[in-house]
């Protein structure tokens, strides 16, 4: 299965997420897409990638129905974003000793997460970090380059998913 990311070409930072046929509207990052991603730079990377996993808050919704690996996510969960970490573009504890992303956040948008495998084969410092589709802002609101999907959207999405699928985001 692989999952097709078209940008609005009138609104980048929106997109269209389509899946078997079906066509869902997605938020994209801050700064649209982009062939040369870097950390912090708000865009959303271009290219084809696996989705590695999914990550999902146990005391909010049911474990999602998906053949990609799933793990609840714990309040310890971070996802590492210094370039100079050894553990950068990696899981992690907090109370981490650098800057990393909390995975467990108080508004609902990391419920669901699914790891997005970018820059992770190998591990490029600087190059973008924390990469995933995970749920949009009711308003669509852009991400800080992520891909991001009503919840009941991204849950009909992960049942259709199996251990090769990918996601292809397409250049605008």
């Amino acid at each position: 299965m692989n999952l097709i990311v078209t940008p609005d070409p009138e609104k980048p930072t929106r997109g269209t997420l389509m899946c078997n046929g079906v066509a869902y509207p997605c938020a994209l990052g801050r700064s649209g897409v982009s062939l040369e991603k870097r950390e912090g730079d708000g865009a959303t990377p271009v290219g084809t990638f696996a989705l590695r996993r999914v990550f999902f808050r146990a005391e909010r919704l049911e474990e999602p129905e998906t053949q990609l690996p799933v793990t609840q996510t714990d309040p310890n969960d971070g996802w590492c974003d210094a370039p100079g970490n050894t553990a950068y573009n990696q899981l992690v504890r907090m109370e981490f000793p650098d800057s990393a992303e909390y995975l467990w956040r108080d508004d609902h948008v990391y419920d669901v997460i699914v790891v997005i495998g970018y820059n992770d084969a190998p591990i490029v410092p600087g190059k973008g970090s924390a990469i995933f589709m995970h749920v949009a802002k009711p308003d669509y609101a852009p991400t800080e380059g992520c891909v991001a999907l009503k919840v009941d959207d991204l849950l009909a999405v992960l049942k259709t998913l199996d251990r090769t699928a990918t996601i292809t985001i397409e250049a605008a």
